[in-house]
């Protein structure tokens, strides 16, 4: 970036996404930021972001696998409700089914705190973990592919609609983030290619 001249982005305003007074069971942090697990379906997380459209506010949850750094799940919807961040979560599964004691990382939100959600977990035979009170450290892989997607996308829009919206993000996670984008984290490759050079170095390796 400093040889070719390029600045980052500033933020734009900042709008909370995380109720944590409630009086649902909080599960302790058992991730610890431990972002680099060592295989993929180890240790996943997950949040919800905003984005501003003439007709009101576009609310995107996402869950991530920490290996390779995938958007392995995400859903969209006008409303931040316990079935968006559902929604998120068993689009992952059914992309990955992963085995029991994965562990599964959010914020003490109470989406993800509440008894429908935990208990999907459980179905899956998910760990929960969960951050610190007001500690965004402790998901920080979600906050810096939420911080890309603004970046370089959301930031660069005025999108009309919802579904224009929508349409635009889905491109951007499964056309670009996932398939193309290069992160230093993964030596330089994206999420897609690190995942099937992993499956080519378990198939050698079996």
């Amino acid at each position: 970036m400093q040889t070719h001249g390029i600045r980052g982005r500033h933020k734009r305003r900042y709008k909370a996404t995380t109720d944590s007074k409630h009086a649902f069971p909080v599960a302790p942090n058992l991730l610890n930021r431990q972002f680099r697990p060592e295989n993929p379906n180890q240790a996943w997380v997950t949040d919800i972001t905003y984005v501003p459209t003439q007709e009101g506010w576009l609310y995107l949850a996402a869950v991530m696998d920490l290996h390779t750094r995938m958007i392995v799940g995400w859903a969209m919807d006008s409303r931040m409700t316990r079935d968006l961040v559902i929604h998120a979560l068993r689009m992952a599964w059914f992309r990955r089914k992963p085995q029991h004691g994965l562990i599964h990382h959010s914020d003490r939100g109470s989406q993800y705190a509440s008894h429908d959600y935990q208990s999907v977990l459980k179905e899956y035979g998910m760990t929960a973990s969960m951050s610190r009170k007001g500690n965004c450290w402790d998901n920080a892989a979600m906050e810096s592919f939420f911080n890309s997607l603004k970046n370089e996308r959301v930031h660069h829009q005025s999108y009309g609609t919802r579904e224009e919206a929508k349409r635009d993000i889905f491109d951007y996670i499964e056309g670009f983030y996932n398939r193309r984008r290069r992160h230093s984290t993964l030596g330089y490759v994206s999420p897609a290619e690190y995942y099937a050079n992993w499956l080519i170095q378990q198939k050698m390796a079996a």
